[in-house]
């Protein structure tokens, strides 16, 4: 099963166009969706979950069509918004049992087989009879993980699936992820640029409603080669570097400061070519190629 998305557009009222001429073609494994903030990134996934309708274009999922085989492709879709709402005075369990029953899991054994298992990939087994207003943020980020999950679908669509979880939490989703891509067609819009290249096989970056680029991330990262460098200064520097570069990062060190920047070129400071990650070609890409800066909010 693969995704067809030809010439998509959608345009809000008083004339905001966040799609504008989208193509592209989606296939099994995972898909990485990366992009600024009002990029078009969770309308497109909106789009593709059939929570919206678009203004132009045609969007193929398999072989339904999306504005005339709605109810097929929500059989066969698993979906995490950014904001995720759960029923405050239901059960870990209970939530899922209800999702599934949704999703036509109607045979009640089979209902529960699946939530037990959901509950344990999820590590939420310890706390199944907890109501969800009393889970924490990261807890309620993994029920909303496995509610998504839990019918097995053939398409996954998780607008940045990795909020609120810690380190351990990340890998482990990142994991379970290519574990299930098999067969399935997954696309992720994660706020960390890393977990699309610990992830993803293919990626497509979004600017503006339009593709910027779309390919493997090691061919962004290709593009960034030789245009990143790490420099040393001490604070009376920084505002200057700041004013010069797009900074990346920066780490303090005995009363100096260690930036990681893009640019074409180093100019002013004595500095290290580096080899680029997926973040930093994300970065160079959108400053070089798109004319934008991306905010330290967004990188964080």
């Amino acid at each position: 099963m693969n995704i067809v998305i030809k010439n998509l557009s959608k345009t809000y009222k008083k004339g905001v166009k966040a799609l504008d001429n989208v193509s592209i073609e989606i296939g099994e494994g995972v898909f990485g969706l990366l992009g600024p903030n009002g990029a078009g990134k969770t309308t497109l996934m909106k789009i593709l979950s059939t929570l919206l309708e678009a203004s132009g274009g045609e969007v193929k999922i398999g072989e339904y069509d999306i504005t005339e085989n709605r109810k097929e492709i929500r059989k066969i879709l698993g979906y995490l918004p950014q904001e995720f709402g759960v029923y405050p005075k239901m059960k870990t369990w209970e939530f899922l049992d209800y999702v599934a029953s949704l999703s036509g899991v109607v045979n009640k054994s089979e209902r529960s087989k699946k939530v037990d298992e959901m509950l344990n990939v999820m590590g939420l087994s310890e706390v199944r009879d907890r109501k969800s207003k009393k889970l924490s943020g990261g807890m309620l980020r993994r029920l909303g993980i496995a509610q998504a999950l839990i019918a097995d679908p053939h398409i996954l669509i998780v607008d940045e699936p990795t909020t609120g979880l810690d380190p351990e939490e990340r890998i482990k989703f990142r994991n379970l992820l290519t574990d299930i891509s098999q067969n399935k067609v997954i696309i992720l819009s994660p706020h960390i640029v890393g977990d699309i290249s610990s992830t993803c096989e293919y990626m497509a970056l979004l600017n503006i409603g339009k593709i910027a680029f779309k390919g493997k991330p090691s061919e962004l990262i290709k593009k960034a080669e030789g245009h990143i460098w790490k420099i040393v200064v001490d604070e009376k520097e920084l505002n200057e570097v700041k004013k010069d570069y797009n900074i990346i990062s920066m780490v303090s060190i005995n009363g100096t400061i260690e930036i990681r920047i893009a640019g074409r070129e180093l100019k002013k400071y004595s500095g290290e070519n580096i080899q680029p990650t997926l973040e930093d070609a994300y970065v160079y890409f959108m400053e070089t190629q798109l004319g934008k800066k991306i905010t330290e909010e967004e990188l964080a």
